[in-house]
């Protein structure tokens, strides 16, 4: 009988990651998906116009001295959609699946979140390269919620403002709990950032950038792009494997894929982070005995809605194994 009470500790594994053990069998079946390693040399042409559109958009903003209320709206459902789209652009850009150089992926990430109005790429980067080498790794993987957060957001309010407050979440919970030294490509973006704010600040103006840093707070809250942010790790389904081990990643195959370079594909992903995002589908279709039964979601917007009205999905809904050294 499925229980309705909510965890008050996370669930605890014994197995290895899956995502490792399944690509073993996936490449020993089907050894041809190596063809689809490599970059996606679309995603310049993907990714240039958003940018620009949200630089014109954000001028435009300015110019007209549209009101503050304008602002936020727009913020959040056209800034919102393009600035989140662009996370996921910055987050194919961590696994160099841009350009074949990596100078030229780390180039193209600080252009690419520009209009965050912060510097989101290469720090994403560190921490979320952290993330899938230990995944569910104990005070290693920096997406594992903490026990703090675990034990204060467990009542519906609290978990909707815990989706509201996702951007800052997902910003501090690393820097606070498991810091890193800064690196040089780290500082570069900081300087690349800060220079295009104060030009930014001095020749268009506040309403401008202050349109660009609200989109990325509103894109990455309570937005039907942000809830893959929820919708990838959390134990949805009780069921477990052939093995006995729980589902600890879960993939999403609608239309809002379009808008986030299939990052919805998250079985997929993990298992070869090596494949861009626009392949997923085709890796998904060749190794298809290894997916069609895996539990995945049929709408973001409504794990969302199950996050928050739901008392078996809390923040300690996480499956985590024992802490080793960090890879």
């Amino acid at each position: 009988m499925a229980t309705t009470e909510a965890p008050t500790d996370f669930y605890r594994a014994q197995n290895g990651e899956p995502h490792r053990i399944r690509r073993s069998q996936i490449l020993k079946d089907h050894p041809d998906v190596t063809e689809l390693y490599g970059h996606d040399p679309t995603l310049i042409f993907k990714v240039t116009p958003m940018v620009l559109i949200q630089l014109a958009t954000a001028y435009y903003l300015c110019v007209t001295d549209a009101s503050w209320w304008v602002i936020v709206v727009l913020a959040y459902v056209w800034g919102g959609t393009i600035n989140h789209s662009l996370t996921l652009a910055v987050h194919e850009l961590s696994h160099n699946n841009g350009f074949k150089k990596k100078w030229a992926n780390v180039a193209f990430g600080f252009f690419t979140s520009l209009p965050h109005a912060v510097p989101t790429f290469v720090t994403f980067k560190k921490y979320h390269l952290i993330h899938h080498r230990n995944q569910g790794v104990e005070f290693v993987d920096p997406d594992l919620p903490t026990a703090l957060e675990g034990k204060f957001f467990r009542n519906s309010f609290t978990k909707f403002m815990f989706l509201l407050l996702q951007p800052f979440v997902y910003s501090f919970r690393p820097m606070f709990f498991y810091p890193t030294t800064v690196t040089g490509e780290e500082m570069l973006g900081y300087i690349f950032q800060i220079a295009f704010d104060i030009l930014v600040l001095q020749y268009v103006g506040v309403k401008a950038l202050s349109y660009l840093f609200l989109g990325l707070i509103l894109g990455s809250g309570l937005h039907p792009l942000a809830a893959h942010f929820v919708a990838e790790h959390y134990l949805w389904n009780t069921s477990k494997d052939e093995n006995g081990n729980n589902y600890e990643t879960y993939s999403y195959y609608g239309p809002l894929n379009y808008l986030v370079f299939n990052v919805g594909y998250h079985n997929e992903h993990h298992d070869f982070p090596n494949i861009a995002g626009s392949k997923l589908p085709l890796l998904h279709e060749k190794a298809n005995e290894y997916y069609k039964d895996l539990p995945y979601h049929e709408s973001w917007v409504y794990a969302m809605y199950r996050f928050v009205f739901d008392p078996t999905i809390n923040p300690f809904a996480r499956v985590v194994r024992a802490a080793k050294k960090m890879q």
